[in-house]
Order: structure tokens, then sequence, then C-alpha cells
């Protein structure tokens, strides 16, 4: 729920009260400082000896610095807090999107999404600053005014608290009103452009070719222009609601006039008490001005809350297991068959599957129906069949990317006991097109093992076939590019291998390891990868359209229409050593 997303963007009390303690000083600072200067000018004006305003002038120059101290250590101590908590927020945030990334995200574009999980987020922390702490602070002020006031004037004091709360009512409601469809309007048609940027951005080579560039320029265009009348229209609403605040104010001041007048009559009231009882109403409007500010606010976190909400659930979808709510304790031992020596015993199988079916979110129908699928440790795997026949989804159920229905075991454990990190653990998935940093070839590399040494990484890239090519390319400090821009589709391919090895994974997944790769570096690629793992023991599940070596083979299945069968291997198949 949203709820629970805007509970964790709100400080803790014990952090919150250091802002709301200054901010509530500061206020009252400005307050006292109006009421002791309209009183020491009037009493000024009747011309006592300069000892009756000594004590005016000291608190008008107190007040005066007090005010500005305490709003300076108010900010200090509110921002702090506020921003720590943002820290928090994101932090819970990507624990909520490992959740459910990358299935669960595809129905959301990829520059909203962008939008979502930075500038909405960002917007959260104007929950404490822009609307816990004003209203807590514009009540207490408030209230210690219309105090004071009564030990003045008890008729000025009634008079005040009328119009703070015809003010608090009016302007709260008037806010919410206007504000009511405008900050989610605004909401959404920032995320829109922010998705017609990114698509503008990282398709650019392509809308040059095709001469598009002016079309989409056109579309950023529009959607900047209706993202700036959505929000003139805001700032509208904010300049309405602070008239209505401004006319109430000044309202006060002529409805407490003709209330007090008698006592100044009848010498009840002196006339700098009468200026101070007077005047007052206008320094805590002016803090009371924050409250319409606050629901303004208001309604922009809660847009911003509902916009995260909708692309990453605060709560966990059925299906999803919830880290916390399971064990963190990765499966059973899978261990590896040491090449030239006997398996090493394990107790289950590798991975089993039974009566497993998956649908991908939002889709009309699973793409896989009933699956029975055994693993042994040590096994190398081939999963064939057509495009769209459930290959991908197995794949991805396999490392937990994709919920399931039936029974899914690694090492002996059911995973649905277990949490998707504690299966990835075990299971790597080197997917079609694998994700490269834009960073060194090193850094590249120690996201699998931040421990691992340049010997290590070095001893990895030689294991997969990219030792010499590192070594021309400057060493482990090569750059990658933002993608992986700088290498080709097979290098990216051996990377992404070298830091599965790196990791250790005892069972390794590859998706259509070759998709964009020529025949025969694709041949060469399949090759390398499967020769790599018998040779380190690991088992390994190849997704492939490129046919696989049969010496380097120990089984073969087939999936059509989300149905898997066995395949007999057959030499047949074998490819050509010099292939």
């Amino acid at each position: 729920m949203t709820r629970s997303l805007l509970r964790t963007a709100q400080p803790a009390g014990r952090r919150a009260a250091p802002g709301i303690v200054t901010g509530s000083l500061s206020a009252l600072s400005a307050v006292a400082l109006l009421a002791a200067s309209a009183y020491l000018i009037t009493r000024a004006a009747e011309q006592p000896p300069i000892l009756y305003l000594s004590l005016a002038v000291v608190g008008v120059r107190a007040f005066a610095l007090t005010r500005a101290v305490f709003r300076y250590l108010e900010r200090l101590s509110s921002h702090d807090a506020a921003f720590r908590q943002l820290a928090v927020v994101r932090t819970e945030l990507y624990r909520r999107l490992i959740r459910v990334a990358p299935a669960g995200l595809g129905r959301t574009d990829r520059g909203d999404l962008l939008a979502r999980v930075v500038g909405d987020v960002d917007a959260l922390q104007d929950l404490p600053l822009r609307v816990v702490q004003p209203l807590v602070v514009s009540g207490l002020t408030s209230v210690v005014a219309v105090v004071g006031v009564a030990l003045v004037s008890p008729a000025a004091a009634v008079v005040l608290a009328g119009a703070l709360v015809v003010a608090f009512v009016v302007g709260c409601v008037a806010a919410d009103r206007l504000a009511r469809r405008s900050e989610r309007t605004l909401a959404d048609r920032r995320g829109a452009l922010s998705a017609a940027v990114v698509d503008l951005v990282q398709n650019l080579d392509v809308l040059v070719a095709f001469e598009a560039v002016d079309r989409q320029l056109g579309r950023v265009a529009g959607l900047d222009d209706d993202l700036r009348r959505a929000s003139s229209r805001r700032a509208l609403t904010a300049g309405v609601v602070a008239a209505v605040l401004s006319a109430l104010s000044g309202a006060a001041v002529l409805a407490t006039i003709p209330v007090v007048a008698p006592d100044v009559a009848s010498g009840g009231l002196t006339g700098p008490a009468f200026a101070l009882v007077a005047l007052v109403p206008l320094a805590v409007f002016e803090v009371v001005g924050a409250v319409p500010t606050a629901v303004l606010a208001w309604r922009r976190v809660r847009a911003s809350g509902d916009r995260v909400e909708s692309a990453v659930p605060v709560e966990v979808p059925a299906g999803v297991v919830d880290d916390e709510a399971v064990g963190g304790a990765a499966p059973g031992p899978v261990e590896p068959v040491r090449a030239g020596g006997s398996a090493v015993s394990a107790p289950a199988p590798a991975l089993r599957l039974h009566g497993l079916s998956a649908t991908w979110p939002g889709a009309a129908g699973p793409a896989l129906r009933g699956v029975d699928l055994e693993v042994a440790v040590g096994d190398r795997l081939v999963v064939e069949g057509p495009s769209g026949a459930g290959k991908t989804t197995l794949a991805s159920v396999l490392a937990r990317f994709v919920e399931h229905t039936g029974r899914y075991e690694v090492g002996g454990v059911d995973t649905a006991t277990l949490a998707p990190a504690a299966v990835r653990a075990t299971v790597g998935l080197i997917e079609q097109t694998p994700y490269l940093f834009d960073e060194s070839l090193r850094q590249n590399l120690l996201f699998a093992r931040d421990t691992a040494t340049d010997d290590d990484l070095l001893a990895v890239l030689d294991r997969v076939g990219l030792g010499r090519w590192a070594a021309e390319r400057g060493g482990l400090d090569a750059p990658v590019g933002e993608r992986g821009v700088l290498v080709s589709g097979g290098q990216a391919q051996r990377i992404s291998l070298a830091r599965a090895l790196l990791r250790g994974f005892p069972v390794l997944v590859l998706d259509e390891p070759t998709a964009g790769l020529d025949p025969e570096t694709a041949r060469r690629l399949v090759r390398d990868v499967l020769s790599t793992a018998r040779d380190d023991g690991s088992t390994v599940v190849v997704i492939s359209h490129v046919e696989v070596p049969a010496e380097l083979v120990t089984r073969r299945v087939r999936i059509e229409g989300g149905l898997l069968s066995e395949v007999e291997v057959g030499p047949d198949v074998a490819l050509d050593d010099d292939a």
C-alpha cells in the first residue's frame, strides 16, 4: 500500500523532533517580533522615558536574532532527517524492485520507470519537510499565539481563534479541491516526458537512419508544453489559495479593531496593547499560510507515492516470495563433477521441476505448462525449440525472475521456501544480451566477486578466451562503454561468462548466448562455454538455436507450445572440431 511507503518516508519521532522544535521556536519568534515591534512603535509615540522602552527594544533585537538562528537550525536538522530517511526509502524501494524485476517491470516504460524511481522518489522527501512539519509548526504557533493574545485581550483572542479556524478549513478545502487532479496529472506528464526523452536518446541512431528525429523532437516538445501548462495551473492554484489567506488575514485585523475598541475607550486596554493584539494576526497568518501549501504538497507526495507503488508494488504480489518472510539460506549443496574424476555424491539432482507452469505478468496464458524436468549434478543440458516456445520463460523461472506454479527444487530444496536471492546464489543466468556497465573491464568483473585480485581476473579471462584480447585493449583498465558498446557481441557474452565463473555458480543457465552472432562465432562460443563448464564440473543448461557438439552434451530436451519433451542425443549433430 502507498500508506506503507509514506510511513517509510517519514523520519522517526526522535529524528524529526529537533526540526519541529526549532521550526516552532522560529515561527513563535516571528510572531513575538511583530508583537514587540508594534508595542515599541506605539509606546514610543507616547514619548515615555527611555527606560520604559528598554525592555521592548531588547525584545525586538532578541526576537529578530532568535528567528534567524532557529530558522537556520530548523533547516539543518529537518533536511538532515529528511535526506537520511530518503536513503532508507531508496534502499527499501530497490529491495522491492529485486522481488519483481525484471518480469514484473515489463509493463512500465523504461523512461517512465526512471522518472518514478528518481523524480517521484525524490518528491517523497516533501512529506516531512513540506507536509508534516509545517502542519505541526502552524498548529503549535496558532495555539500559543491565541493564548498569548488572550492574556492581553480575551475578546481579541476569540476573534483570532475564529479567524484561524476559518483559515484552516477554507485553506485546506480550497487547496485540496484545486490540487486533487492537477498533481496526479503533473506527475503522469512528467513521467511521459522523461520516457520520450529517454526513447529519443537511446534510439537516436535508428531515428537518424530513418529520418524520424524531427518527429520525435516534436513529440518531446508537445509533452513539454503539456507539462508546462500543468505546472502553470498548479502555480495558479497556489496563488489563489495564498490570496484567500491574505484576505482572511486582513479580515481578522479588521474584525479585531471594533471588538477591542470599547476596551480602549474605557481605558481597560492601552494603546500599545491595542496595536499588539490588532497586528499579531498578520504574523500568525504568515505562519498559517504554510497549511494550504502543505495540503498541495501532500497531494504531490501522494501522487508520487501512487506512481511508485504502481510500478514497484509495496506489497509482495501473489506468488512472489518475500525475502524477509522466508529463509535466506542457500539451498542444499549442488556439488560439481570434477573433470577426470568421479562424481561427488549429491543428496539430490541439481534441478528438479514437477508440474511447473509459468505465466508472464500481464500475459493472457501460460508460457510453460506442466513441465517435468530433472537435471543431474554435472549435466550439460541443451534446451531446443522454436521462437516463442517458452525457452526464455524456462530460463527466467530457473533464475526466479518469473514466478511459477508447481514445484521447483534446487539441490533438493523447494524454492517456494527460499528467498529468490538464495536461489540465485546457486543458479546463475547469462541472458541473450548480457548487461555491461559503463566501467572498466576490471569493475565489470568485480561486480561478481569484489574480493578477487587482478590475477584472479586475468585467469578467468584466459579461461573464456579473452586473455590476449584484454592485453591488446590495455589490460583490466580497458573501458567497455555504456551497455558494452565498445565490445562485440561475442566478447560481451564471454565477459558475462567470466563473471559467472568468477562468481562460482554451481548451476549455469545460458539463454541464447549466441544471439546476434555470426554462425562461426556462435559455434565457437558454444563450444568454448561448454568445454569450460565441463572442465570446471558445473551443471549447465544451454538454450540455443545453434547446433551443439554432441561430445559436450549429456542430454537434450525440446520445448514446443510450452510443453517439454526429451530428445535423444545423436552423433549426427556433432560439429567438426574446426567449426
